[in-house]
């Protein structure tokens, strides 16, 4: 069985990345390695030698020009020094060779603004259809969410799962498509990986606060048509243990939590390609 090697990039305003690690290994990653941007983009690291590439949440650049956008511009337009190549080339050609990239709140506004999320467009001129903007509440939200997973979803990371409970902490959520006929596409293609939802009916809803930034649809997650790429607003690494749960010391909970199973899934699919 092969050995996974997990890489969570961290730097410019990231501060989930030591959750995130601890969340490639309980799900059974054999090497995670927090890695600085810089070393990336000076050569001092390389995205080939890894399976599994994180992008934990944040406030990349402060969320200057809106969240994560100053960090596409990097990933997208600066070159690897000694090289022609930007990092986003190491990411297509990381996709392409059947690799997973996940990435969470902060990192998944970085994959949609990219333009791999939900991936639509061209690598030669990666196109942004979708954007993740400010909560219709006007203010940071920091609360629980119970979410619908899309089990027809192409997505390699929720297999197997109906629903899931976790936090949110963001204050650029919603979740806005360039057009109907893009939603159109994302639903039709089951891109939609999750939704937020009413925990009674189990429906999706648009009622705050149990969809906490008012999104389209809905729509928390997102993934590409290959299903290994990933981006999800709540954070699964946040909810790795009971005692992370709000109700903990009052309700029983298994000991692990539900956000470890997003992680096991993603090292499954590589240790088993």
């Amino acid at each position: 069985m092969k050995h996974v090697r997990a890489i969570v990039i961290t730097g410019n305003g990231t501060n989930c990345e030591r959750e995130m690690a601890y969340g490639c290994r309980l799900g059974g990653a054999d090497v995670v390695d927090i890695v600085h941007i810089s070393d990336l983009l000076e050569g001092e690291a390389t995205l080939a030698d890894y399976d599994f590439l994180n992008l934990p949440g944040g406030f990349l650049d402060g969320d200057d020009m809106g969240a994560a956008r100053a960090a596409a511009n990097r990933f997208r337009y600066r070159k690897i020094r000694g090289t022609n190549r930007t990092l986003l080339d190491e990411i297509y050609r990381f996709i392409e060779e059947d690799k997973l990239v996940f990435g969470v709140c902060n990192g998944f506004q970085l994959l949609v603004k990219m333009g791999l999320l939900p991936g639509t467009g061209k690598r030669e001129a990666p196109e942004q259809v979708v954007t993740l903007t400010h909560n219709d509440s006007g203010r940071f939200e920091d609360r629980w969410v119970t979410l619908k997973i899309n089990e027809a979803s192409p997505c390699v990371f929720t297999k197997g799962m109906r629903e899931a409970y976790l936090p949110v902490r963001h204050g650029e959520g919603k979740f806005f498509p360039a057009s109907e006929e893009v939603l159109k596409e994302i639903r039709e293609k089951g891109l939609d990986v999750m939704v937020y939802c009413d925990p009674e009916t189990g429906e999706a809803t648009s009622r705050y606060p149990l969809n906490p930034n008012g999104s389209v649809g809905a729509i928390a997650a997102l993934c590409d048509e290959t299903g290994r790429v990933f981006g999800m607003m709540p954070h699964p690494e946040a909810y790795l243990h009971r005692t992370n749960h709000p109700r903990w010391t009052r309700e029983a909970f298994p000991e692990e939590g539900e956000g470890v199973q997003f992680f096991r899934n993603a090292v499954e699919y590589l240790k088993t390609r």
